[in-house]
Order: structure tokens, then sequence, then C-alpha cells
């Protein structure tokens, strides 16, 4: 299972942290504090895994991906395989590339709802749902056209009665 997924910058602001286990926001402050401190004392030459025991505990595992000015980090426990944990970090960056033309930080910022739903569309209470990012694309196209239709019958209402009123 998947423990959480944190997306933060090289000054280890948290961008984006989903826990999948219940957590204090004090503790899950923590949390990052210690993935940072441990990303950040790592050599550019090592290793993407990390054993991650002394920070969540017994059977935690922990992989990363650095790209530009963001770790993308997933937490996992023993039942997820690391190769495999490593490749779902590409197909989340590959989305978030196609859906934002070459993700930066500042798309992470601006569009955090957006990248939400994109997660939760690869991984729900911390399963894996959809390892293919044209998948995850066509879902995300779905919702947003919903969200259109949506929009527009809330709209149709209120001009309606705006026009009674006159």
């Amino acid at each position: 299972m998947i423990r959480a997924v944190l997306v933060m910058n090289t000054q280890g602001k948290p961008r984006l942290a989903k826990f999948y286990e219940c957590q204090s926001v004090e503790k899950q402050q923590e949390l990052i504090r210690n993935v940072f401190s441990v990303l950040c004392s790592r050599a550019e030459n090592v290793s993407n895994f990390v054993d991650a025991q002394s920070i969540f505990g017994q059977d935690a595992r922990l992989v990363y991906k650095h790209y530009a000015t963001l770790y993308f980090v997933f937490i996992f426990d023993s039942s997820e395989n690391e190769l495999a944990m490593l490749d779902l970090i590409q197909v989340f960056v590959e989305t978030l590339d196609k859906c934002f033309r070459n993700v930066c930080e500042l798309d992470v910022v601006y569009n955090y709802s957006k990248m939400h739903t994109i997660l939760d569309e690869i991984i729900f209470g911390g399963q894996v749902l959809e390892t293919s990012s044209t998948e995850v694309i066509k879902a995300i196209e779905e919702i947003s056209k919903l969200e259109a239709a949506s929009n527009s019958i809330n709209l149709v209402p209120k001009s309606v009665s705006a026009w009674r009123a006159r």
C-alpha cells in the first residue's frame, strides 16, 4: 500500500502532500521535514530508493525522483515493488507534463485541485488505480467536460430569473 505522496521544492516547501493513513497535521509536517532532510543530504549519484523505517516506522520504503526544482516522493510498504513505484512517479510526471505542457512549480501551485484530481486518478486510498498516462488524461478530460456542463447548467436558471425580475 502507498502511505503517502509528496511533491516538494528544493527548499523543502511541500507543494502537494497526500497521506493515505490518518495522521495529525503536526505529524504530517514533521514527516515532510524529515523526508526533506533525508533528500537534501543525499548525493546526486546515489540510488533513488531510501529505507524510510526511521521516518515512517516498520516496513516503510521511499522512492523519489528529482525533476528541475521539484522532488516527487512516494512512501509505501513492502507490498509494493520499488521499481513499480519509480515507474508510477514517471507516469504521474508524464501526465502532469501533458496536462500543463512541461509542468513547473508554478503549475503545481496554481493548479492545486487539478493536480489532486490527476493523483486521484492514478492512486486512490493508497492503491494504484491506473498506470497509463493516456488513460488518466482521458479521465481528466471527461471530468473537465462534466464540470463545464455543470457550470453551464447552473448559469441558465440565474439568467432566466434575472430576466423575469425585469
